[in-house]
């Protein structure tokens, strides 16, 4: 049966990292709350899983035009530096303080989520958009 939640969280990480969304924010919930999977294993098991979905899906969104590389370095450079000193951070940060912190940012996204399909949905005050 936990072979089968691990497909569903493969799955689903995959549909979301494949669309550039961020699979982990699916399957880090997945693997710790049906799974049991402790907070820093599960992040651990996210960044791994990135790196063969980034390789499969970033080829499909350059044929389709749809990469934008102007400015890339200033994106990428600052993000794995902090990446790793992130990474060097909670290693020394309890899984507890760590699940409650991706919990309030699951939160906080969700709101800011809601808040921008409500002004999709009741316009923005702009004709036409």
């Amino acid at each position: 049966m936990r072979f089968l939640v691990y497909l569903a969280a493969g799955l689903a990480g995959g549909v979301l990292g494949g669309m550039g969304m961020g699979g982990g924010t699916v399957l880090i919930p997945i693997l710790t709350v049906l799974c049991g999977v402790p907070q820093h294993l599960a992040q651990a098991v996210n960044l791994l899983s990135f790196l063969p979905m980034a390789a499969v899906s970033l080829p499909v969104h350059a044929s389709n035009g749809l990469l934008d590389t102007r400015g890339l370095l200033w994106m990428i450079v600052p993000a794995a530096l902090l990446s790793a000193l992130g990474g060097v951070f909670v290693q020394n940060v309890s899984g507890t303080a760590l699940r409650a912190g991706f919990g309030v940012f699951l939160c906080l996204l969700s709101l800011w989520q809601f808040a921008q399909a409500l002004r999709g949905l009741f316009g923005s005050g702009k004709k036409g958009a």
